[in-house]
């Protein structure tokens, strides 16, 4: 059922966190400020949101990955 997460490799999955996921690197990583904006309560406009989504996939391919390796054993 999850066997495309297998596909992909992790090297290439924590590219993607690290580049995405963290872009851009100053100030601060995008991903910790919309969380923030989150956990604030701030995070309204929909193009923040899908920021959010955007940057925050990277990171939720790897922990998907990552729950497939230690419960697929």
């Amino acid at each position: 059922m999850f066997s495309y997460l297998d596909r992909i490799s992790w090297p290439l999955a924590g590219i993607l966190a690290l580049t995405l996921g963290l872009a851009p690197f100053v100030p601060e990583p995008h991903i910790l400020e919309k969380l923030r904006w989150l956990v604030a309560g701030a995070l309204t406009r929909p193009l923040d949101m899908a920021d959010l989504v955007l940057h925050g996939a990277p990171w939720l391919l790897v922990a998907a990955k990552g729950a497939r390796a230690v419960f697929s054993r």
